[in-house]
């Protein structure tokens, strides 16, 4: 197992905050941390599934700013695309999504590449205002999406600003428009084999302002992760506890978390006292 690229828990629990900090921009896209793992399914997705995981409407100039931005940190795009957004979300494992300001001065999503939704779907957001797309999150809307604007409105081309939101998760599925499936899963799942099959599931985030366009262009990288890698060392493992304990409760009823409750407790008891774990489950067995 590699060692994982991010362990946001490090920082605590899931917050609504934006939490959005600026970073170099040439870490922007680069190390990819999932391209050869993702790419090829991510590239069959797209093929297969357009419907599904594209969605554009009068954007064309800023699906073509938003490529050619992405295409010079990659080098040219490989295969036949039908759109310059679509060219340049084969190339990364990243998806795209681009927000335009409307009459009205609202940030709307108006084209995305999207693979790896993490329980939406690019049909029911697409064309919403930023209160749309937030308002399931717990107060999410109105406060988060006028944060947000605000933070949109005043970006400066050339700025990257970087978040990372995280969950658990049975398997390493990354086209998950709907929740249901991975709760049944977990339902099924015993509690001795938890360290096993759950993963720590990061959603990393990033904004940027097109220069040209002034569109925002907002990237996607999902980054899954056997949990029993990221909670490999005590350190670790204490501090996923205490995220996952301290979390507010408006949060981890939005995220579900009390489906995974019972096993992450049990993943973390395998992790801390292996030992004794490993005797308790011969018992139950014996």
């Amino acid at each position: 197992m590699r060692a994982p690229p991010y362990l946001p828990f490090l920082d605590g629990p899931p917050s609504i905050a934006p939490g959005l900090k600026p970073i170099a921009p040439e870490a922007w896209l680069w190390p990819d941390t999932e391209a050869a793992v993702w790419l090829a399914p991510k590239r069959e997705l797209m093929r297969t599934r357009r419907s599904d995981v594209f969605a554009a409407h009068t954007a064309d100039a800023e699906m073509t700013e938003a490529a050619t931005t992405i295409l010079a940190a990659t080098g040219p795009a490989v295969g036949d695309w039908s759109t310059p957004l679509e060219a340049a979300s084969a190339m990364v494992s990243d998806d795209l999504c681009i927000m335009m300001r409307d009459a009205e001065g609202l940030w709307r999503l108006k084209a995305a590449s999207l693979c790896t939704p993490t329980y939406w779907s690019l049909a029911e957001k697409f064309g919403k205002p930023l209160g749309g797309l937030h308002a399931p999150v717990p107060g999410g809307d109105p406060g988060l999406a006028a944060r947000i604007s605000r933070i949109f409105d005043g970006l400066r081309p050339g700025l990257v600003l970087e978040r990372c939101n995280w969950s658990v998760q049975p398997g390493d599925e990354r086209f998950t428009p709907s929740s249901a499936p991975l709760k049944v899963r977990a339902q099924a799942m015993q509690e001795a084999d938890a360290l096993d099959q759950l993963h720590l599931r990061v959603e990393r985030q990033t904004i940027r302002k097109l220069p040209e366009t002034g569109a925002l262009l907002f990237t996607i990288r999902i980054v899954i992760d056997p949990l029993r890698a990221a909670i490999s060392t005590s350190h670790h493992a204490e501090a996923f506890a205490s995220a996952w304990q301290s979390v507010d409760p408006a949060m981890a009823r939005y995220k579900g978390w009390a489906i995974y409750d019972r096993l992450v407790r049990a993943a973390l008891d395998a992790s801390l006292n292996p030992v004794t774990s490993k005797r308790s489950r011969k018992d139950e067995a014996g």
